[in-house]
């Protein structure tokens, strides 16, 4: 009797028509999108959050930014670290994690869009949306319409961020015209009609082929067997597909074999990069090095995290904020020294359900109490989100993030100049691709054992 809905996201990453015309979302004001979800949440009174108050020079609000799309990424960034500590919970110190925090955000602001009652507001505080001085919760959906404006429209031909979103839903069902409305002009989300009823194993490798053509391959399988069956009303779809490459590449002949010490006091031999140049970088009380590497063109960087030796990666997340991190960044200056990193490729699946849920986002996922009426037509009261996916792929080289330029390795030996500083990540360490204006946090994670 019961329907569910399955939200879903993938990472490297029809039926209704459009009623209103709007030429270009990015140059759209907000009388121009038609944003009336069924319900609208409104924040008594705005968390106060230790970062509103910035020091002069700092955290300064990029020229020609919407203030509230400023704060929309820094709430995406609190989200961010509070979702991945709840996740390095759940794993093994030894394992690598790779995530992209923006896309689960991006995800549940659609599933947002039909939400009511204690289901909306607990959207809005675990997704940190409420931080928004505009306290409205309809307001959240044109405010990432800009944000994604400023992060997927790039004109840099060096490099490739690419994100698409997607409804699929059953096709026996007609579902809210607000709710496909806003999905398609705010997210892109055009609604695919299936037939979960009949043909729910088929409705799943459909969901998989178009995942998997977004993201070049990259991710298949992102929903699991049995992920779908004959109860599935809709499920949402956001990918997010990242190519770039160094702005200062790692020399191909520089790289050899050497030892990565893992999380357990084991050893192993990776492809380890070198390269000598100017990047920003900083010692933070001689607890983490800090480093960023740019990629062309300069909007999207990689910020590293690397712990002093002796300091286990555990102790610097368990400690770490979004205000610290972007305290760190703040504080990086260009300086010349040499880096060795890791050539390595990793994979990273998980169900987010149980971590959205000790963060307090539990009745969406609770049969009984989820209260979704804004999805199907007719106010449907027995919908809720039974499972939610993540599946991310990461492979880091020479050239840049992604690309699959074969590289020779050459095992010969190469010290560090004296009186150089160097950044040595021959140790766990944590990572973050991020749009470098806003410092959206677009993928993170730790790179615990390259060596598998």
């Amino acid at each position: 009797m019961q329907l569910f809905l399955v939200c879903l996201f993938a990472l490297w990453g029809m039926a209704a028509p459009v009623r209103y015309a709007v030429e270009d979302i990015c140059t759209a004001k907000p009388r121009d999108i038609p944003v009336n979800p069924i319900c609208i949440y409104r924040n008594p009174e705005k968390k106060a959050q230790e970062s509103e108050v910035l020091e002069p020079g700092k955290g300064r609000i990029p020229g020609s930014t919407n203030p509230r799309v400023w704060e929309l990424s820094r709430a995406n960034s609190r989200f961010a670290v509070v979702f991945y500590k709840h996740l390095a919970d759940s794993k093994d110190n030894e394992e690598n994690i790779f995530l992209s925090p923006l896309s689960i955000s991006t995800a549940f602001a659609m599933t947002k869009l039909g939400a009511c009652g204690d289901t909306l507001q607990q959207l809005m505080e675990v997704f940190q949306f409420d931080t928004i001085s505009e306290k409205t919760s309809d307001q959240v959906h044109f405010f990432f319409a800009k944000l994604n404006c400023r992060l997927y429209k790039k004109a840099n031909k060096s490099s490739e961020l690419i994100s698409a979103n997607r409804l699929f839903g059953e096709k026996s069902l007609v579902f809210n015209e607000t709710y496909q409305n806003i999905s398609e002009i705010v997210y892109g989300a055009k609604l695919w009609p299936l037939n979960f009823k009949e043909k729910p194993e088929l409705s799943r490798q459909i969901i998989n082929e178009w995942v998997a053509n977004k993201t070049e391959r990259r991710i298949t399988e992102v929903i699991p067997e049995r992920g779908i069956d004959d109860l599935t009303v809709l499920v949402l779809v956001n990918t997010i597909y990242f190519k770039g490459h160094w702005k200062s590449q790692f020399p191909a002949l520089n790289t050899r074999l050497d030892l990565f010490h893992k999380a357990n006091g084991e050893t192993c031999k990776v492809p380890i990069m070198y390269q000598e140049a100017r990047f920003r970088h900083a010692f933070i009380q001689d607890k983490v090095q800090v480093l960023e590497l740019p990629y062309k063109g300069d909007d999207i960087t990689m910020v590293l995290v690397l712990p002093r030796a002796g300091t286990p990666l555990v102790e610097v997340e368990r400690d770490l904020t979004s205000d610290k991190l972007q305290d760190w960044i703040d504080s990086l200056v260009e300086v010349s020294l040499t880096v060795s990193l890791p050539r390595f490729r990793i994979e990273d699946s998980f169900s987010v359900k149980e971590k959205l849920r000790k963060m307090g986002l539990e009745d969406l996922f609770s049969p009984e109490n989820a209260k979704l009426p804004g999805i199907v037509a007719e106010g449907r009261t027995d919908l809720y989100v039974s499972e939610a996916f993540h599946k991310a792929f990461l492979e880091v080289n020479e050239e840049g993030s992604e690309a699959s330029a074969a590289t020779a390795v050459v095992i010969s030996g190469r010290s560090f100049p004296m009186n150089r500083i160097t950044f040595e990540a021959n140790r766990p360490f944590l990572l973050f691709i991020r749009e470098a204006a806003l410092n959206t946090i677009i993928f993170m994670g730790r790179i615990s054992n390259p060596c598998s």
